[in-house]
């Protein structure tokens, strides 16, 4: 596989009518499996939504984004520590797992787990999206989908043939030397920062975001708009 696959990848949120079976979605998970994960555990478990009404019921916990209702799968990945304690339970031992350190391991492993499923799915010439509001609204999210405690939702993603691919717009990126450090953290000045930050400022549609929400600066509409104090704590 070239390494072209990966440069011009791009996020898809508009999709065709096209079915996805469940053989192929089943295949695509299984191949997400083999991805590492802690201790051999697979802290992870992944909701498929196919039906309307349910997305209908979950498009609210991701700010009615078009992708929720529009896409013909929808899935929810959790960290979930659930099923292992449960055997742990079964087999006469005490889980130990309610804890920080865990919920970690666990965050990382569905996170690996998404990311596996998303690059295999890509290869098969399917899109996807990532919603950045599963874990603003995760609460609200794990009552739609009836989670147990000990399962966090992290990660949403729509899936689904790609309707007009070459229309989808390619993400910016910050340049490749911006974030390899050799040996040690080399931090930043401001003028450094700057720099690195220039191109990416100088695009019309970051203009535009900042022209429309009356900011000084792109990082303005980061801290005050899109990620704002009061949403992060």
């Amino acid at each position: 596989m070239s390494t072209d696959f990966f440069l011009k990848r791009k996020t898809i949120r508009r999709y065709s009518d096209a079915a996805i079976s469940d053989d192929l979605l089943d295949s695509l998970i299984e191949k997400a499996m083999q991805a590492p994960t802690l201790g051999g555990m697979q802290l992870y478990s992944v909701i498929v939504t196919r039906d309307d009404e349910m997305k209908r019921k979950l498009a609210p916990c991701h700010f009615n984004q078009s992708m929720v209702t529009s896409a013909p799968v929808l899935l929810t990945f959790c960290a979930d520590f659930n099923r292992f304690d449960k055997w742990c339970e079964a087999s006469g031992a005490e889980p130990c797992y309610g804890n920080f350190q865990s919920f970690i391991g666990a965050l990382l492993d569905v996170t690996i787990f998404a990311q596996q499923f998303c690059t295999a799915a890509e290869m098969e010439g399917l899109g996807c999206c990532y919603l950045g509001t599963t874990t603003y609204d995760a609460p609200d999210i794990a009552k739609v989908l009836s989670l147990p405690s000990m399962v966090v939702p992290v990660i949403t993603l729509s899936l689904g043939f790609p309707l007009d691919a070459d229309s989808e717009p390619k993400a910016e990126r910050i340049p490749l030397n911006a974030i390899i450090h050799r040996e040690t953290y080399s931090d930043y000045t401001h003028q450094s920062v700057k720099e690195i930050y220039a191109e990416k400022e100088s695009l019309e549609v970051n203009k535009n975001y900042v022209k429309e929400n009356a900011k000084p600066s792109l990082a303005h509409v980061f801290t005050d708009i899109r990620y704002n104090r009061a949403n992060s704590e």
